[in-house]
């Protein structure tokens, strides 16, 4: 069976980008069907990038909201619980395809779908991967964080110690809201014991989601892709600014760096906006905030970067701009604790701190004050991100190498598990 006579379903929330998730998924469909293959985008919520159908890629939209961002909430409750429309039109959608033909991929479906598809795709008997942009599979409150007292939480996702504490960012009815949801996840919509077949993004990742796969799943790894041209390296030893890239929230370590960056008065650039964004002024006068920020104009900044500082508190399953960085050849100083640690060789294309830790944060952006070691960092991590580039091109390869695979599988039971030690391995590519 040829992929080429086959059918791509790609299933995610949004049909525009509103994060790295969505990026994956709409760009993915479009380099698919530049390639010749069908692909159908399935979705909730709009507006729709007009780069899908530009590029024939056919769109089924079921027209609602994010369910944070309905103001009904009783009916954004019940959709996140269970969305029967996304079900339903799901259900019609593969009852006109050929199921042993088809591939649908998942990607993401917690803020607007809801597990209510997986029972429409196990009954239709199409093949299935599901690509783990982060910890939802397991994790009720969805990243294996407690907002609270700003850590990575470790306890068994709803074991009892989990039900009683309060991790949510809002409050304890909805840590039980997510609870329930994810009680019907796993219950009703057989989630994740009847899926079989994985894609992670990053070795951290994997580990953490490890102990809740089903037995017997296939996992393949495939970087998410980065949108960045080669052009010369940056001349880091010119630079002076230290760049932190992404929402000014708690579980990203903003203020950790504002601090640090206050504690050595090295310049600090913050690219992005949030919640937090005058706590950031008030720790760090000096520091320059740039408010949100076109892809374009982020890679400027990184142009004018004498670091990237990935200072995150959580676990994170990637940090494309600690790629977007190499790319440009500027090293990144990151935590520990994060799955961004598994993209630098540390002291040789960047540097490691510990997770949380404000003194060690500032030793390791000292260390970079020093022109040569920046130089030397940023020049290997350009070298080793060019000789094997993460760009759409060789991602959208590698889905073809596992879609294949699929089909000749069988409709959806993984009968060739991958286990943790060949998705290491695929990581020095």
């Amino acid at each position: 069976m040829n992929l080429i006579d086959s059918v791509i379903v790609i299933i995610h929330d949004t049909g525009h980008i509103n994060g790295g998730e969505a990026k994956v998924a709409i760009s993915s469909a479009i380099g698919l069907a530049r390639k010749g293959y069908r692909v159908i985008y399935f979705c909730a919520v709009e507006p729709i990038d007009p780069d899908l159908r530009k590029n024939r890629v056919e769109v089924v939209c079921t027209g609602q909201q994010e369910i944070l961002k309905d103001p009904n909430r009783l009916r954004a409750a019940v959709q996140g619980f269970w969305n029967f429309k996304a079900a339903s039109l799901l259900d019609k959608l593969l009852g006109n395809l050929p199921a042993r033909r088809t591939i649908v991929h998942m990607h993401g479906w917690h803020k607007a779908l809801s597990a209510s598809l997986m029972p429409v795709i196990l009954r239709r008997r199409v093949h299935l991967i599901v690509t783990l942009h982060g910890y939802f599979i397991a994790c009720p409150n969805i990243g294996f964080y407690n907002y609270h007292t700003q850590k990575s939480c470790n306890l068994k996702p709803l074991s009892w110690q989990c039900l009683r504490t309060n991790c949510d960012s809002r409050k304890m009815s909805h840590k039980i809201w997510r609870v329930i949801r994810q009680i019907i996840q796993n219950r009703v919509g057989k989630i994740p014991q009847s899926m079989k077949n994985y894609i992670t993004i990053s070795k951290f990742s994997f580990d953490v989601l490890k102990p809740y796969l089903p037995k017997g799943a296939r996992v393949f790894h495939n970087f998410n892709p980065i949108d960045v041209a080669q052009e010369p390296a940056v001349e880091v030893a010119t630079n002076s600014d230290f760049v932190f890239v992404g929402r000014l929230t708690p579980e990203k370590g903003c203020l950790l760096f504002a601090e640090a960056a206050a504690k050595l008065g090295c310049p600090a650039v913050f690219v992005g906006d949030g919640e937090l964004r005058d706590q950031v002024a008030g720790i760090n006068p000096e520091a320059h905030v740039t408010g949100w920020q076109s892809h374009q104009s982020v890679q400027r900044w990184l142009s004018k970067a004498r670091a990237l500082v990935f200072s995150s508190l959580w676990y994170e399953t990637l940090g494309m701009v600690v790629m977007e960085a190499a790319a440009k050849g500027v090293p990144a100083i990151v935590s520990d604790g994060c799955a961004a640690r598994d993209l630098i060789v540390p002291n040789e294309t960047g540097l490691l701190f510990r997770n949380g830790d404000i003194d060690d944060l500032a030793e390791q952006i000292s260390a970079l004050q020093d022109p040569k070691l920046a130089e030397d960092l940023g020049r290997r991590a350009y070298e080793r991100y060019w000789a094997n580039p993460k760009n759409l091109e060789n991602h959208i390869n590698d889905l073809v190498i596992f879609y294949n695979i699929l089909l000749r599988g069988g409709p959806h039971n993984g009968d060739r598990p991958i286990e943790s030690d060949d998705i290491s391995s695929t990581l020095s590519r």
